[in-house]
């Protein structure tokens, strides 16, 4: 927001209100040039915020996908139906990891622990709960090699499908600026700028994408 704010004071100030030796820009000409500038940021910032958002959500996601060890977030994705509606399971339970084998499930309403059994085995999950009347057990069985490279599979699909999320972000924020440029209200300078740093954001955001995905097919790989 720097430049804008620099833009903005120039502008009261009487300094910049001509462009390249122009005539000096009327008041409201002016403000409307504030505007576009400050439209022009907030529409990167608006990408980018975006783009974290999907990159919490590639990590949510790996989180779900299975490891060697016990971990809270292989549960993720489970819902119960309580009351006729389908519930997260974390909401109704609590989730601990006793071992590094063993995730306990401790429902806060016992009467419910019959559909979390249920609903933890038509999971798919790969993992058998073993009620005691209580609480539910899954022991994590270890993974065969066929299975890691089937987790891998999965943890490269949701990779893949985050970074063309991000890439669709950026194109929606090019467009924009394109349709700027088009209209008159960004020169072509200004829009190739614009367009170059929300590629440098793309980048920036898929590498990180890549990252987590290395690491968690080298977690997956790990025995």
């Amino acid at each position: 927001m720097a430049f804008v704010t620099t833009f903005s004071t120039s502008l009261r100030s009487g300094e910049g209100s001509s462009i390249c030796g122009s005539r000096p820009l009327s008041r409201p000409s002016q403000r409307k040039m504030v505007r576009i500038f400050m439209a022009q940021e907030e529409q990167l910032k608006r990408a980018e915020d975006r783009m974290k958002k999907t990159v919490e959500t590639v990590k949510s996601n790996f989180n779900t996908v299975r490891t060697g060890r016990a971990n809270a977030s292989m549960l993720d994705r489970v819902v119960v139906p309580y009351y006729e509606v389908d519930t997260p399971l974390n909401q109704l339970a609590s989730i601990s990891i006793p071992s590094s084998t063993t995730i306990q499930i401790d429902p806060y309403d016992k009467s419910v622990l019959g559909d979390i059994e249920r609903s933890l085995m038509e999971a798919d999950l790969g993992m058998n709960p073993n009620s005691d009347g209580s609480v539910i057990r899954l022991i994590v069985p270890p993974l065969t090699q066929e299975r890691r490279k089937e987790f891998v599979k999965s943890v490269k699909a949701i990779a893949e499908h985050g970074r063309v999320a991000v890439r669709n972000i950026r194109r929606d924020a090019i467009d924009k600026y394109k349709k700027a440029e088009k209209d008159g209200d960004m020169s072509k300078d200004e829009s190739k700028t614009n367009q170059d740093l929300a590629q440098k954001l793309t980048d920036k955001y898929v590498k990180t994408i890549d990252g987590l995905a290395s690491e968690k097919e080298k977690d997956i790989l790990k025995v």
